[in-house]
């Protein structure tokens, strides 16, 4: 376990930058038949999606939620996470190809979602914590000058996404 880090730090990250929320809602907790499959198809994912430096995959934060549990995940661009959601050879397509055949079986026993967010500005601080969260995913330093402020950490938080279109000519 990493140790807590004192004083005052953020996150810093230069590129695209998505954020990835996905989860499952157990409805019936005395099926574990029907919803342990799923569950267990996360660890093996995120081993996966960790071991490959190529993924676009930039780190985890494991939660619990009303309902179940669910997983942060931190990309390095759109196109990356879709890439692997939809590769057949990745652990991703036999377990969602799983859990489809499973909901069939049994509708409404347990239920997945997510949300995928392209991040224009990011802001993060963490006194006195474990490294977790973006900076954890990114690249986790002292907060430092003017950044002592949440509004000046956002000014300068802007990633791939808000930059602005290269102007081509016609």
């Amino acid at each position: 376990m990493s140790k807590v880090v004192n004083g005052r730090m953020t996150h810093r990250h230069e590129g695209e930058l998505v954020v990835f929320h996905i989860g499952m809602q157990i409805n019936r907790w005395w099926r574990p038949d029907l919803w342990l499959p799923a569950f267990m198809a996360m660890p093996r994912m995120l081993r996966e999606l960790s071991m490959d430096k190529e993924s676009g995959f930039l780190g985890y934060q494991l939660l619990v939620g009303n309902g179940g549990p669910y997983v942060v995940q931190y990309w390095s661009s759109v196109e990356k996470l879709y890439a692997y959601a939809s590769a057949p050879a990745q652990e991703h397509r036999p377990a969602w190809t799983a859990f489809n055949k499973a909901a069939r079986k049994a509708p409404g026993a347990v239920g997945v979602w997510h949300e995928t967010f392209l991040v224009e500005r990011a802001e993060s601080i963490y006194v006195s914590t474990r490294p977790m969260g973006l900076a954890k995913a990114t690249e986790h330093v002292a907060v430092a000058g003017r950044h002592e402020r949440a509004q000046a950490r956002f000014v300068d938080g802007r990633t791939a996404a808000s930059a602005p279109a290269p102007s081509g000519s016609d």
